[in-house]
């Protein structure tokens, strides 16, 4: 079983940044395909950003050039770095981690507004 832990969410006006962590809890984290959702209400989570255990990275159109994603398996840590941000950014963001099964964390709520 792994756990993973997200931090970083906040409230943050349209045009600022916030920086993502999710911690988790498992010896082969390098081994592990890493992803950042969200969920908006009332709409389909929607995968963010992808980082496999090569470091290829995947975006969705709506947030690219905006946000990325990274890891450091060191510290069995991923982030998502969120510059640029809308709106319509405003979820909850959710970590990801995939290797033969996946694991989900709680969520951290992202609100962009003035």
């Amino acid at each position: 079983q792994v756990q993973l832990v997200e931090s970083g969410g906040g409230l943050v006006q349209p045009g600022g940044s916030l920086k993502l962590s999710c911690l988790a809890s498992t010896t082969i984290f390098s081994s592990y395909t890493m992803a950042w959702y969200r969920q908006a209400p009332g709409k389909q989570r929607e995968r963010v950003a992808t980082i496999t255990s090569t470091h290829t990275t995947l975006y969705a159109s709506s947030i690219k050039g905006r946000f990325t994603i990274s890891r450091d398996n060191a510290k069995n840590t991923v982030y998502l770095q969120m510059n640029s941000l809308k709106p319509e950014d405003t979820a909850v963001y959710l970590c990801n981690a995939k290797y033969y099964m996946d694991y989900w964390g709680q969520g951290t709520q992202v609100t962009v507004s003035s």
